[in-house]
Protein backbone atom coordinates (compact mmCIF):
# COMPACT_ATOMS: atom_id res chain seq x y z
CA UNK A 1 0.00 0.00 0.00
CA UNK A 2 1.06 3.02 -1.05
CA UNK A 3 1.96 5.90 2.26
CA UNK A 4 2.22 9.50 1.92
CA UNK A 5 5.10 11.18 2.98
CA UNK A 6 7.27 8.23 2.65
CA UNK A 7 9.36 6.26 0.41
CA UNK A 8 7.52 3.95 -2.35
CA UNK A 9 7.94 1.39 -5.22
CA UNK A 10 5.37 1.44 -7.49
CA UNK A 11 4.37 0.35 -11.36
CA UNK A 12 3.88 2.56 -13.81
CA UNK A 13 0.10 2.20 -15.62
CA UNK A 14 -0.17 4.82 -17.58
CA UNK A 15 2.17 7.37 -19.66
CA UNK A 16 0.92 11.55 -21.07
CA UNK A 17 2.23 13.72 -22.51
CA UNK A 18 3.40 15.50 -19.29
CA UNK A 19 4.63 12.35 -17.00
CA UNK A 20 3.07 8.75 -16.18
CA UNK A 21 0.68 7.47 -13.83
CA UNK A 22 1.76 5.11 -10.84
CA UNK A 23 -0.59 2.75 -9.44
CA UNK A 24 -1.30 4.19 -5.96
CA UNK A 25 -3.88 1.57 -5.07
CA UNK A 26 -5.77 3.05 -2.46
CA UNK A 27 -4.41 6.67 -3.26
CA UNK A 28 -5.66 6.00 -6.66
CA UNK A 29 -3.61 7.21 -9.38
CA UNK A 30 -0.54 8.99 -8.66
CA UNK A 31 1.42 11.38 -11.33
CA UNK A 32 4.73 11.41 -11.41
CA UNK A 33 5.88 14.76 -14.16
CA UNK A 34 8.24 14.19 -16.98
CA UNK A 35 11.31 15.68 -14.95
CA UNK A 36 11.64 12.71 -12.78
CA UNK A 37 10.92 9.98 -15.45
CA UNK A 38 14.34 8.15 -16.77
CA UNK A 39 14.82 8.48 -20.25
CA UNK A 40 12.95 5.32 -21.16
CA UNK A 41 10.25 3.70 -19.53
CA UNK A 42 7.54 1.43 -20.24
CA UNK A 43 4.15 0.72 -18.82
CA UNK A 44 4.85 -2.14 -15.81
CA UNK A 45 7.77 -0.18 -14.87
CA UNK A 46 8.09 -0.10 -11.01
CA UNK A 47 9.77 3.73 -9.86
CA UNK A 48 11.02 4.20 -6.40
CA UNK A 49 9.46 7.68 -5.26
CA UNK A 50 8.40 9.99 -2.27
CA UNK A 51 4.72 10.89 -2.63
CA UNK A 52 3.68 14.29 -1.29
CA UNK A 53 1.06 16.52 -2.34
CA UNK A 54 1.23 19.32 -4.50
CA UNK A 55 0.00 23.34 -3.81
CA UNK A 56 -2.98 22.34 -5.74
CA UNK A 57 -3.33 19.43 -3.10
CA UNK A 58 -2.82 16.87 -6.37
CA UNK A 59 -0.71 14.13 -5.18
CA UNK A 60 2.85 14.17 -6.47
CA UNK A 61 5.32 11.03 -6.91
CA UNK A 62 8.99 12.45 -7.07
CA UNK A 63 12.45 10.69 -7.31
CA UNK A 64 14.18 13.56 -5.09
CA UNK A 65 14.59 12.36 -1.39
CA UNK A 66 13.42 14.83 1.79
CA UNK A 67 16.22 15.65 4.64
CA UNK A 68 13.55 13.79 6.52
CA UNK A 69 10.42 11.48 6.04
CA UNK A 70 7.07 11.84 7.79
CA UNK A 71 7.25 10.90 11.41
CA UNK A 72 10.85 11.62 11.30
CA UNK A 73 12.69 15.05 13.22
CA UNK A 74 15.30 17.42 11.11
CA UNK A 75 17.06 20.40 11.34
CA UNK A 76 15.41 22.67 8.24
CA UNK A 77 16.40 26.00 7.27
CA UNK A 78 13.03 28.91 6.67
CA UNK A 79 13.45 30.15 3.17
CA UNK A 80 10.24 32.27 3.38
CA UNK A 81 7.30 33.46 5.53
CA UNK A 82 4.26 35.24 5.01
CA UNK A 83 0.12 35.32 6.19
CA UNK A 84 0.29 31.49 6.49
CA UNK A 85 3.28 30.17 8.15
CA UNK A 86 7.04 29.46 7.89
CA UNK A 87 8.18 27.73 4.30
CA UNK A 88 11.11 25.53 5.27
CA UNK A 89 13.47 24.00 3.06
CA UNK A 90 13.67 19.97 3.22
CA UNK A 91 15.24 18.71 0.13
CA UNK A 92 12.50 18.71 -2.36
CA UNK A 93 10.86 20.75 -5.00
CA UNK A 94 7.47 21.74 -2.52
CA UNK A 95 8.35 23.60 0.45
CA UNK A 96 7.68 22.30 3.98
CA UNK A 97 4.82 24.49 5.69
CA UNK A 98 5.07 25.12 9.46
CA UNK A 99 1.77 26.61 10.31
CA UNK A 100 2.29 29.47 12.83
CA UNK A 101 -0.04 27.37 15.74
CA UNK A 102 3.04 24.80 15.19
CA UNK A 103 5.55 27.56 16.00
CA UNK A 104 7.46 27.89 19.06
CA UNK A 105 9.06 30.64 18.94
CA UNK A 106 7.94 32.44 15.98
CA UNK A 107 9.77 31.59 12.80
CA UNK A 108 11.93 33.95 11.30
CA UNK A 109 13.49 33.69 7.46
CA UNK A 110 17.08 32.96 7.33
CA UNK A 111 17.27 30.90 10.89
CA UNK A 112 17.42 26.82 11.13
CA UNK A 113 14.99 24.90 13.33
CA UNK A 114 14.05 21.46 14.56
CA UNK A 115 10.95 20.36 13.28
CA UNK A 116 9.20 17.03 13.27
CA UNK A 117 7.27 16.16 9.82
CA UNK A 118 4.13 14.68 10.41
CA UNK A 119 0.37 14.14 8.14
CA UNK A 120 -2.08 17.00 9.42
CA UNK A 121 -6.11 15.89 9.24
CA UNK A 122 -6.27 16.56 5.47
CA UNK A 123 -3.26 14.42 5.13
CA UNK A 124 -1.05 17.03 3.90
CA UNK A 125 2.74 17.09 4.91
CA UNK A 126 3.38 19.67 7.49
CA UNK A 127 6.15 20.74 10.27
CA UNK A 128 6.29 21.49 13.62
CA UNK A 129 8.06 22.77 16.31
CA UNK A 130 6.04 21.87 19.40
CA UNK A 131 8.57 18.92 19.93
CA UNK A 132 6.81 17.97 23.04
CA UNK A 133 3.47 17.27 21.72
CA UNK A 134 5.46 13.82 19.43
CA UNK A 135 8.21 13.07 22.51
CA UNK A 136 7.70 10.96 25.83
CA UNK A 137 10.01 12.08 28.48
CA UNK A 138 10.61 9.40 30.30
CA UNK A 139 11.01 5.48 29.40
CA UNK A 140 7.70 3.18 30.47
CA UNK A 141 10.00 -0.07 29.34
CA UNK A 142 10.27 0.78 25.71
CA UNK A 143 14.32 0.90 26.41
CA UNK A 144 17.05 -1.17 28.15
CA UNK A 145 20.37 0.03 29.70
CA UNK A 146 23.13 -0.73 27.01
CA UNK A 147 20.35 -0.82 24.20
CA UNK A 148 21.87 0.45 20.74
CA UNK A 149 19.55 3.48 19.40
CA UNK A 150 19.52 6.64 16.99
CA UNK A 151 20.54 10.19 18.55
CA UNK A 152 19.18 13.29 16.89
CA UNK A 153 20.87 15.99 18.14
CA UNK A 154 18.04 18.40 19.11
CA UNK A 155 19.53 21.24 21.38
CA UNK A 156 23.03 21.86 23.25
CA UNK A 157 22.14 22.66 27.17
CA UNK A 158 24.41 23.08 30.17
CA UNK A 159 24.50 19.56 31.20
CA UNK A 160 25.31 18.53 27.29
CA UNK A 161 23.10 17.54 25.00
CA UNK A 162 18.84 17.27 24.54
CA UNK A 163 18.93 14.15 22.13
CA UNK A 164 16.03 12.52 20.24
CA UNK A 165 15.83 8.96 20.48
CA UNK A 166 14.68 6.76 18.08
CA UNK A 167 12.58 9.43 17.01
CA UNK A 168 10.06 8.83 20.15
CA UNK A 169 11.84 9.79 23.33
CA UNK A 170 13.80 12.58 24.74
CA UNK A 171 17.06 11.73 25.94
CA UNK A 172 20.03 13.54 27.42
CA UNK A 173 23.84 12.88 26.33
CA UNK A 174 26.74 14.25 29.28
CA UNK A 175 29.40 16.39 27.74
CA UNK A 176 31.29 14.13 29.47
CA UNK A 177 30.07 11.54 27.09
CA UNK A 178 31.82 13.43 23.58
CA UNK A 179 34.60 13.58 22.61
CA UNK A 180 34.76 16.33 20.06
CA UNK A 181 31.75 18.62 19.49
CA UNK A 182 28.40 17.08 18.00
CA UNK A 183 26.55 19.54 14.78
CA UNK A 184 22.65 20.56 16.20
CA UNK A 185 20.78 18.25 13.51
CA UNK A 186 23.21 15.42 12.80
CA UNK A 187 22.06 11.76 13.81
CA UNK A 188 24.38 9.74 15.48
CA UNK A 189 24.14 6.17 16.78
CA UNK A 190 24.10 5.56 20.20
CA UNK A 191 23.44 3.21 23.64
CA UNK A 192 20.85 4.01 26.27
CA UNK A 193 23.35 4.50 29.43
CA UNK A 194 21.16 4.65 32.45
CA UNK A 195 17.13 4.96 33.13
CA UNK A 196 16.60 7.15 36.31
CA UNK A 197 14.18 6.93 38.70
CA UNK A 198 11.67 9.31 37.54
CA UNK A 199 12.25 7.45 34.06
CA UNK A 200 14.76 10.32 32.25
CA UNK A 201 16.82 9.10 30.04
CA UNK A 202 20.90 9.49 29.57
CA UNK A 203 22.96 7.91 26.64
CA UNK A 204 25.88 7.34 25.55
CA UNK A 205 28.01 7.23 22.35
CA UNK A 206 30.08 4.18 23.16
CA UNK A 207 29.03 1.08 24.75
CA UNK A 208 32.18 0.20 26.50
CA UNK A 209 34.50 2.73 28.30
CA UNK A 210 37.32 1.66 26.42
CA UNK A 211 35.45 2.49 23.15
CA UNK A 212 35.50 6.04 24.01
CA UNK A 213 38.98 5.95 25.52
CA UNK A 214 39.84 4.73 21.47
CA UNK A 215 38.39 7.81 20.42
CA UNK A 216 40.52 10.21 22.32
CA UNK A 217 43.65 8.71 21.43
CA UNK A 218 42.70 9.18 17.51
CA UNK A 219 41.91 13.11 18.37
CA UNK A 220 45.28 13.23 20.15
CA UNK A 221 47.55 11.73 17.35
CA UNK A 222 45.61 13.61 15.19
CA UNK A 223 46.03 16.74 16.89
CA UNK A 224 49.83 16.09 16.95
CA UNK A 225 49.68 15.28 13.31
CA UNK A 226 48.46 18.94 12.77
CA UNK A 227 51.19 20.32 15.09
CA UNK A 228 54.07 19.11 13.51
CA UNK A 229 54.25 16.21 16.06
CA UNK A 230 54.02 17.92 19.82
CA UNK A 231 51.69 19.54 21.72
CA UNK A 232 52.21 21.62 24.29
CA UNK A 233 49.69 19.78 26.89
CA UNK A 234 50.75 16.93 29.42
CA UNK A 235 48.34 14.94 32.11
CA UNK A 236 49.30 17.49 34.49
CA UNK A 237 47.80 20.17 32.39
CA UNK A 238 44.10 21.79 34.29
CA UNK A 239 40.66 20.16 33.28
CA UNK A 240 40.07 23.05 31.80
CA UNK A 241 43.00 23.26 28.98
CA UNK A 242 42.39 19.66 28.17
CA UNK A 243 38.37 20.06 27.64
CA UNK A 244 39.34 23.11 25.40
CA UNK A 245 41.48 21.40 23.48
CA UNK A 246 39.52 17.92 23.08
CA UNK A 247 35.99 18.09 24.52
CA UNK A 248 37.00 15.67 26.97
CA UNK A 249 37.49 15.14 30.74
CA UNK A 250 41.03 14.83 32.45
CA UNK A 251 40.09 11.15 33.36
CA UNK A 252 40.02 10.21 29.85
CA UNK A 253 42.92 12.20 28.59
CA UNK A 254 44.94 10.27 30.83
CA UNK A 255 43.93 6.95 29.87
CA UNK A 256 44.26 7.63 26.24
CA UNK A 257 48.07 9.04 26.65
CA UNK A 258 49.03 6.15 28.97
CA UNK A 259 47.53 3.67 25.98
CA UNK A 260 49.63 5.84 23.43
CA UNK A 261 52.73 5.76 25.29
CA UNK A 262 52.44 1.91 26.03
CA UNK A 263 51.91 1.37 22.24
CA UNK A 264 55.09 3.48 22.32
CA UNK A 265 53.43 6.30 19.82
CA UNK A 266 54.46 9.21 21.63
CA UNK A 267 56.66 10.34 24.49
CA UNK A 268 56.46 11.94 27.36
CA UNK A 269 58.13 15.49 27.93
CA UNK A 270 58.57 17.79 30.62
CA UNK A 271 56.52 20.48 28.21
CA UNK A 272 53.72 18.36 26.49
CA UNK A 273 53.59 15.22 24.47
CA UNK A 274 55.80 14.21 21.07
CA UNK A 275 54.71 11.92 18.45
CA UNK A 276 57.91 9.65 17.53
CA UNK A 277 58.03 9.03 14.26
CA UNK A 278 56.24 12.60 13.42
CA UNK A 279 57.92 12.20 10.24
CA UNK A 280 57.34 9.03 8.64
Amino acid sequence: MATIGTINTLSIIKTVDFGAYLDGGELGEILMPSRYLPKTYAIGDRMTVFLYRDSEDRLIATTEKPYAMVGEFALLKVVAVNQIGAFLNWGIMKDLLVPFSEQKPRMEEGKSYVVRIYLDDSQRIVGSARLDDFLYKESEDEFKVGEAISLFIANRTDLGYQVIIDHSHWGLLHHSEVARPLKRGTTHPGFIKNIREDGRIDTCLHRQPSEKTDEITHLILAALQAQQGFLPITDKSSPDTIREQFNTSKGLFKKAIGALYKQKRIKLEPQGIRLINADT
